[in-house]
């Protein structure tokens, strides 16, 4: 859009426009931010206990506006309303879940005695947090800075995805509802180059952006030119091994869960399958099968397991990647093309016979295609699990404990899980490396980035 265009809103299972909403104007955003400093100056002097009280009332006022908040999440992106009421409660439990870690990431660290002295380590927030979160997790990526945000004594601004607006909205809405004091959050509807002047004004005080590995780039290069610290989440190709020892029907359905869910539009879907070659053929049919059961359609309708991809171009990529996976020899087992109508309808597709020449194995699709390829070992399997510009997660599938950990140990990956896959506990840290991102959210250590440390050095006792 551009900084003076209205935002239209198409709903991606009719192509329609469903809602207009006006820009904010930058000629606002001035006085907001300046009332975000005066609130957050005052709001860092409040006690973590009191903080955690007040914001412990988001979680009411949010569950209060469940249904409406789903729909809105629905028309916006598509993702099937059962699933986006799934969002509201994990986006909950993942606020409990903070609130509940606070006191003890953000209490003073105090150095051993030592005669004379008081040493300790305090945590101080930043100030002002920029929240850019993407569209296809659209409150669940937003909760893991606004909360933690918030509870370290910070005010955020939340630049939501162009678009999931009204999301960001929702969150404010919500503490409307709270005694959180006024203008320490606040939603900006605003294009890119608003938000890289914001950058570059230094108007803000740390970013936190999810979204593509382009986007993250420009917002580091703008970030780091101001010494601003910012926090990446970027998106993964993430793979998963399935072992000859594996718990055979429970790995398939969750793996086909693992990969579809949301229509794949998830920076932790399954997005690559290796299996041990004596379990292959089994898997591979097993598999189809259950991706056969899945049904695409109305996301408003309660049997609906797949809904539209959020964008036109999405669609567009489904079909460049699985077009150049069949000209490089790989064969669709089930799928493969848009569903017929209006709409950013895809069949969910199953390739075998893939390898890493192709993009389907190697550039996230973001979609719901799978590649599944035969592994002859595990150190094959390792190997090609680690063959990738990505690092957000993966999985093993093991019914061996000791053969997971060590394969995970190997694993190149933020979070490597065994027997689960696409999903997020709130109590770990969320974190990936190579092209999948930079810094922490959530568990104790999310606090860290959403603060800075600060020594004190006390001397208690002079002579002379």
């Amino acid at each position: 859009m551009t900084e003076t265009s209205l935002i239209n809103l198409v709903n991606p299972a009719t192509e329609e426009t469903f809602r207009t909403l006006e820009p904010t104007a930058e000629s606002e955003l001035a006085s907001v931010l300046e009332r975000m400093r005066a609130a957050q100056r005052k709001w860092r002097e409040v006690p973590v206990s009191e903080r955690v009280e007040i914001c412990r009332g988001f979680v009411d006022a949010f569950r209060s506006m469940k249904e409406s908040v789903a729909l809105d999440i629905t028309r916006q992106m598509g993702k099937p309303l059962v699933q986006a009421r799934r969002e509201v409660d994990t986006t909950l439990d993942r606020a409990e879940t903070m609130l509940r870690l606070a006191a003890a990431a953000l209490q003073d660290d105090e150095l051993p005695p030592k005669e004379g002295f008081r040493r300790f380590i305090r945590r101080e927030p930043l100030g002002i947090v920029l929240d850019i979160p993407a569209w296809n997790y659209p409150l669940l990526i937003a909760v893991n800075v606004v909360i933690p945000a918030l509870l370290a004594g910070n005010a955020v601004l939340i630049k939501h995805a162009r678009l999931t607006p009204l999301c960001g909205d929702a969150f404010v809405d919500a503490f409307r509802k709270t005694s959180l004091p006024p203008d320490l959050v606040a939603s900006i509807h605003v294009g890119h180059s608003t938000v890289g002047r914001l950058i570059d004004r230094r108007a803000v005080d740390f970013v936190s952006f999810t979204g593509s590995v382009e986007g993250g780039r420009e917002v580091y290069r703008q970030a780091s030119g101001q010494l601003l610290d910012m926090g990446l989440e970027l998106g993964g190709k993430d793979p998963a091994l399935v072992c000859e020892d594996a718990n055979f029907s429970y790995a398939v359905a969750n793996l086909v869960d693992g990969a579809f869910y949301n229509a794949g539009q998830s920076c932790c879907a399954v997005e690559r399958i290796y299996v041990l070659r004596p379990l292959f053929a089994r898997f591979l049919d097993a598999y189809v099968a259950e991706v056969e059961k899945y049904k695409v359609g109305n996301p408003e309708d309660s049997a609906t397991d797949i809904g539209p991809l959020a964008q036109r171009k999405a669609v567009e990529f489904m079909e460049f990647q699985i077009d150049q996976a069949v000209g490089l020899g790989a064969r669709v087992l089930t799928g493969g093309s848009r569903a017929p109508g209006p709409g950013y309808f895809f069949q969910p597709t199953v390739l075998r016979d893939v390898d890493h020449r192709m993009s389907v194995m190697m550039e996230e699709s973001f979609g719901p295609v799978i590649g599944i390829m035969p592994v002859d070992n595990e150190e094959e399997g390792v190997r090609l699990m680690n063959d990738s510009p990505y690092g957000l997660t993966a999985s093993i599938w093991t019914e061996d404990a000791a053969r997971g950990e060590a394969l995970a140990a190997r694993t190149a990956a933020g979070t490597v899980y065994v027997n689960r896959c696409d999903y997020l506990d709130p109590e770990l840290a969320w974190v990936g490396i190579k092209d999948s991102g930079h810094g922490c959210t959530l568990s104790h250590l999310g606090f860290l980035h959403l603060t800075r440390p600060k020594s004190f050095h006390l001397r208690t006792r002079t002579i002379g």
